[in-house]
């Protein structure tokens, strides 16, 4: 096994890259399937390594091959084997056929699943359903994979876990909940978002040995990212730095009752590391907001040409972070939006750029599902069933560059590529997040990076502070302001 690939992949893609290994490279399909049985057992001997029996459920097709041969290495190496074939075994054709023939010379039994079948084992290994998986799981895999969910016992999803969409990491109907799972030749893409945090476990991967020239034939459909990988985009900064050159940024918002969203914009952004942060807020609380972070510069504003004067002073402007829908917001919303100054758009600023749609290409939008339902008028549970697809629409219907945020935040940049951040933890799942995002995504496009490199590399520090943030005390009760600290250490790699 080598390190997981950044480069992401459909499923129909990776299909393309095996047949290509066996047609074109002359690498056998049953020696692929050989690796990969392989591969997933010495995966369950190093998680596992004092297993003594474990349960392979295997479905009709080539993932159910691959079970087969785990099978088989396992009895060879004295375990105790219970195997279920779900789907009908006279449709086993090819190397699926082959590896079950070979494990017939074993003493292990292929065993018929039926409903209510009690599981005793140390590891349970789904082999169930493969990549191809595209419509609902049947009742009768979907029976097997909840007494697999509900067994307690650890399982090793082969490739992806049964049930679980390839390109979408959306459930159909039921999935398997894997302890581990181990994906082959590339790394499918729906592995990384949607529902897939709840389901794929750790992740692994096999190369399968297939050349590495199989990969440069296709174009990745998205690129996994993390903060680690980014951080050099963080310079030092010249000793002769002032304040004027590390960016201005203008943050619109602080409705009545809402004006903490937009003091922890501001101090996101200033703990990014701009220059200056200036709060454009209700005149109501403007002279207490920055009761305790005085480094804020806060104007209270009631009309749009006061707010335009202070646009023409900012390198970047954010609305959105507790901006409400008054016809206040609409107003300064409106002012925002008619300037050429590059715009970071949240919350209720997407809620009325939803009411009134418009085009841009100087802006980023950070939508969670729900507002991005709302620019496409459709529910946020359609939003979550194709991620890949909604924000790609999204790009089109609005331009900019798109993030998508939830478990594997998505990015689509200006130029419409994907990327996915593997950074971040539910603790994140708190009020005022998404505010610290928008706050660093300004702050760092203000200070020089691109509109598309603030965007992923925001995203991916706004993650990894989450994640040393609950190193000690944990995920539940994380609060927004507990990643401030992590914010400043991470921008000084």
């Amino acid at each position: 096994m080598r390190q997981i690939n950044t480069n992401l992949y459909r499923a129909q893609q990776v299909r393309d890259m095996d047949s290509m290994a066996i047609h074109e490279f002359d690498i056998a399909g049953i020696t692929l399937m050989e690796r990969a049985g392989a591969a997933a057992f010495g995966l369950l001997q190093q998680q596992w390594p004092s297993a003594k029996h474990i349960t392979v459920f295997c479905g009709s097709g080539n993932n159910g091959g691959d079970g087969y041969v785990i099978a088989r290495l396992a009895r060879e190496q004295g375990l105790a084997v219970s195997l279920y074939l779900l789907g009908d075994g006279h449709k086993l054709k090819g190397d699926a056929l082959t590896m079950a023939q070979r494990l017939a010379e074993t003493d292990v039994e292929i065993d018929v699943w039926l409903d209510g079948t009690s599981l005793e084992s140390d590891v349970i290994v789904d082999a169930l359903l493969g990549t191809g998986l595209s419509g609902e799981v049947s009742s009768h895999y979907q029976q097997a994979i909840e007494a697999i969910n509900i067994s307690g016992i650890p399982v090793l999803a082969v490739d992806i876990p049964s049930g679980l969409h390839a390109d979408t990491g959306a459930v159909l109907g039921a999935a398997t909940k894997a302890s581990h799972t181990i994906s082959f030749i590339a790394m499918k893409q729906g592995l990384y978002t949607g529902a897939a945090a709840d389901y794929v476990g750790e992740l692994h991967f096999a190369d399968l040995n297939v050349p590495a020239e199989v990969g440069e034939h296709f174009e990745p459909s998205a690129m996994a990212i993390r903060f680690e990988c980014l951080e050099s985009n963080l310079a030092p900064r010249p000793r002769i730095s002032h304040k004027g050159n590390n960016g201005y940024v203008l943050i619109i918002g602080g409705e009545l009752g809402y004006s903490g969203a937009i003091r922890m914009a501001g101090e996101a952004a200033l703990r990014a590391g701009a220059g200056m942060v200036c709060l454009a807020t209700r005149i109501e609380h403007a002279a207490v907001i920055n009761v305790g972070r005085p480094e804020l510069m806060v104007r209270g504003v009631e009309q749009p040409v006061v707010l335009r004067a202070l646009i023409e002073k900012a390198d970047v402007v954010a609305i959105g972070p507790g901006l409400g829908q008054s016809d206040w917001a609409r107003q300064l919303f409106a002012c925002a939006t008619e300037t050429k100054c590059p715009l970071v758009v949240d919350a209720d600023g997407l809620n009325l750029l939803a009411q009134n749609p418009q085009r841009k290409d100087n802006w980023i939008l950070t939508p969670h599902p729900g507002e991005a339902g709302r620019l496409l008028e459709i529910s946020a549970e359609q939003i979550n069933a194709d991620r890949f697809a909604a924000i790609e629409q999204i790009h089109q219907q609005y331009g900019g560059t798109v993030i998508l945020k939830g478990a594997g935040s998505l990015m689509c940049t200006s130029k419409g590529l994907m990327a996915v951040c593997t950074d971040g933890n539910p603790g994140m799942a708190s009020g005022g997040m998404g505010d610290v995002l928008t706050g660093i995504i300004a702050s760092l496009w203000a200070q020089g990076q691109s509109q598309d490199m603030a965007a992923q590399l925001g995203v991916c520090l706004h993650g990894a502070a989450a994640d040393m943030a609950v190193v000690a005390d944990g995920e539940r009760g994380l609060l927004a302001s507990d990643l401030m600290p992590w914010i400043r250490r991470l921008v000084n790699p």
